[in-house]
């Protein structure tokens, strides 16, 4: 008795796949062909703003901040905020120096921009524009870890010139500890158990402090917390 042998067809049919997407290849060639050309154009639009573009504006931002810089290293914060300060160039004309508020908008996509909006909030710090410091802080950032912390006590440091003591602790707290260091958090702790003192929370001033003393001992700050510690106490009759 012969056995009859079923022919199976395949699973998966591959010939017909084949012809179906030459099929779709020769009907949309030239929508697929305007396709892969914009993405191309995309790609390389994204290239040049990259490469090209972003480094142009900030070699500009850089020569503006120059002239900021060096007023705001004289303390003279209201030039190096507003700028209009004419300057004499090396070719003899003149020139009108931007301030890091302007730059900071004019060139606000480049790293120099970025750094301008910490100039800017320093700056409106020390001239008692507290809540104009804020904002410029607020729109900084940066992967240094000290640099990061100074901004950031920065903001705390206005929110307590404004009589928002509550606001001045989360600052204070978080550049303390967002990038925890020998340097800065010591600083900011003892700059926010200063500001629970104020609130008459002695408990968590006593707690920030006897923090420094046990995790930073070998800071600045360190040295004389046996005296806060025991000041804060006696004042909270703890």
């Amino acid at each position: 008795m012969s056995e009859v042998t079923e022919k199976k067809e395949p699973a998966f049919d591959v010939e017909g796949q084949i012809d179906r997407a030459e099929l779709f290849f020769h009907k949309y060639k030239k929508q697929l062909g305007i396709a892969v050309v914009a993405v191309v154009g995309v790609v390389g639009v994204i290239l040049a703003y990259k490469m090209w573009y972003i480094p142009t504006q900030d070699a500009e931002a850089q020569a503006e901040m120059f002239y900021a810089e060096q007023y705001f290293e004289k303390d003279s914060f209201n030039i190096a905020v507003t700028g209009g300060k004419v300057v004499k160039l090396a070719d003899g004309t003149d020139k009108t120096i931007m301030g890091f508020e302007e730059i900071a908008e004019t060139y606000g996509l480049t790293p120099s921009g970025n750094l301008a909006h910490y100039y800017a909030g320093v700056s409106l710090l020390r001239t008692g524009k507290f809540e104009e410091a804020i904002s410029h802080l607020g729109k900084f950032s940066t992967d240094d870890v000290i640099l990061n912390s100074v901004a950031v006590g920065a903001m705390g440091d206005a929110h307590m010139e404004l009589n928002k003591a509550d606001e001045a602790i989360k600052y204070y707290l978080k550049a303390a500890d967002a990038n925890a260091n020998a340097f800065t958090s010591p600083i900011y702790l003892k700059k926010a158990a200063g500001a629970y003192e104020a609130q008459g929370n002695f408990a968590d001033a006593v707690r920030l402090y006897e923090r420094i003393q046990k995790e930073y001992s070998k800071s600045t700050e360190a040295r004389d917390m046996e005296k806060f510690i025991t000041r804060a106490k006696i004042l909270g009759k703890l």
